[in-house]
């Protein structure tokens, strides 16, 4: 399937779901060009499936879909939360974006790791930045899973076949690739799923609506995150006392005014997305929201390049999340100058004139988040409780590793877990430390490595396509750079430009 096709299928679904269609094309695009954003010359083809002109519309559709290889998009999760009927379809639409993604530019390893934790995000599994514990079908969406696994089959074929192509070797077609390893009779080929066709309405019972969570299920969600014992127990106590001041407003009485809003104070990757999310969901179900789903943003999607043109950005952004959570991360960069100063201003007229059904979430580094909430009174009054995000320890950030590979369908052993722990061991600490995300581009990697070393095994079993070894885990160094192919440096230059074969290739510029 094609870029194109995967995205007028999402389109078609998001119609028949209620999602606005444009909506729907602009994540999608967004999480193709970040799955494909290691591949040599991806822009072009991208371009070229999508419709946009310039490199620079795929690096800011790059940027702005990272997120969706660690959660799901908004329109997903509100598909998700809201129970509807078509959240499996709408969820297996997104992964084959995902997968068509990664066939974009010249195919390398990193682009199918990547694809393949952005599916697993999208399908609502343990994949995401502070996951549910190991292994739980509770939050998955169901009847996919097994969708995905085809279709990594089916992709592992094609990649093979390119890779034979780049080397001069010959490429073999192997018509006998599949799952099952009991029958002597050569197994029927897996090809990718076609797109998934709309429904008006559900026709079996399993399609029809489920009720929204309780407060119950998410308080238990929470507590089954890995680490964050501080952070349970402060949301626990802010549900309380929410729960209360509820009856109390039904019973009648009076009571003080409890801000909802909160701040997250925490280093990259430490679960405060993740806790966010169920925050949305907890406040939803104590009755203080209608939706409950979560809107994630930073400075470029509320700063706008001239003046005046912000506080309309702004005001559209906090459009999209009423009934629900904003969550604006690394908030303090709109500290500083005209431009985010028109920024805060907007935001804190609209949570004002949306005081019912808004709840602002800011997050960012502990000092400045401290300096951006004292410059501006309407903040400092607005916000008032504050909750710490430690950094994880060695064996949290090992047992989150397991739950993002189950989360994608792959096995890691002792032996990988061993490998993990010499390389954490091996990695500066500091506030620049990326925590989940780290493991996370540990496992994305891994993926690429784990596809790599299969390319030419012609009929991988189930248990060589499920299985990580340690040698997959790269090292320190090896993660936080962009991953390139093991023969071509990674750019996004136009693959059918000339070059003179005379001249040493260039080392690979990191992506921002």
């Amino acid at each position: 399937m094609t870029l194109k096709e995967a995205l007028d299928a999402l389109v078609a679904l998001a119609t028949t779901a209620g999602v606005d269609p444009a909506v729907a094309r602009t994540e999608g695009e967004s999480l193709a060009a970040t799955v494909a954003e290691p591949a040599r010359g991806a822009y072009v083809d991208w371009c070229a499936e999508t419709g946009h002109g310039t490199a620079e519309d795929f690096t800011t559709a790059a940027s702005r879909g990272r997120r969706y290889r660690v959660a799901q998009t908004p329109s997903m999760a509100a598909l998700a939360s809201s129970g509807s009927a078509h959240a499996a379809a709408y969820a297996q639409a997104l992964s084959d974006v995902a997968l068509a993604g990664s066939l974009l530019g010249e195919e390398n390893a990193r682009s199918i790791g990547n694809a393949a934790t952005a599916a697993a995000a999208q399908l609502g599994g343990p994949g995401q930045v502070a996951p549910v514990p190991l292994p739980t079908t509770r939050d998955r969406v169901p009847g996919v899973a097994d969708h995905f696994l085809a279709q990594v089959m089916e992709q592992s074929r094609v990649v093979r076949e390119k890779l034979a192509a780049l080397e001069g070797t010959p490429i073999v077609r192997d018509p006998s690739v599949g799952l099952d390893e009991r029958s002597h009779e050569p197994p029927a080929p897996v090809q990718a799923a076609p797109p998934p066709e709309p429904v008006e309405a559900p026709a079996e019972p399993a399609e029809r609506e489920q009720p929204a969570k309780s407060v119950e299920e998410l308080l238990a969600e929470l507590d089954d995150l890995v680490g964050l014992t501080d952070v349970k127990a402060e949301i626990h106590r802010q549900a309380a006392v929410l729960r209360v001041e509820g009856l109390r407003a039904e019973a009648g009485l009076e009571g003080l005014t409890i801000t909802r809003h909160l701040i997250f104070n925490g280093n990259p990757g430490t679960g405060k997305t993740t806790v966010a999310r169920l925050v949305a969901g907890i406040y939803r179900a104590l009755g203080l929201l209608s939706k409950g789903q979560l809107v994630e943003v930073d400075r470029s999607e509320l700063v706008a390049g001239y003046l005046g043109q912000t506080a309309m950005k702004t005001a559209e952004v906090v459009k999209s999340a009423i009934g629900g959570v904003l969550f604006i991360d690394e908030a303090y960069s709109l500290a500083g100058d005209q431009y985010g100063q028109e920024a805060i201003d907007t935001l804190v007229k609209e949570m004002e004139d949306h005081r019912g059904d808004l709840v602002v979430i800011v997050a960012g580094y502990p000092l400045p988040m401290a300096v951006f909430i004292g410059q501006n009174p309407g903040l400092e009054s607005r916000f008032r409780t504050e909750i710490d995000f430690p950094d994880y320890t060695d064996d949290e950030l090992v047992s989150i590793f397991e739950v993002m590979a189950s989360g994608a369908q792959y096995d890691a052993g002792e032996d990988v877990q061993a490998r993990l722990r010499e390389l954490l061991a091996q990695v500066e600490r500091g506030p620049s430390f990326g925590n989940a995300r780290y493991v996370r581009n540990v496992l994305e990697a891994a993926i690429g490595r784990h596809a790599w070393r299969l390319r030419e095994v012609e009929a991988p079993t189930l248990e060589q396509l499920r299985l990580l070894l340690s040698e997959d885990l790269a090292a320190p160094a090896e993660v936080v750079e962009p991953f390139g192919d093991p023969v071509d440096p990674v750019d996004q230059t136009d693959p059918t430009a000339p070059t003179d074969p005379a001249d040493p290739a260039e080392p690979a510029e990191e992506q921002s």
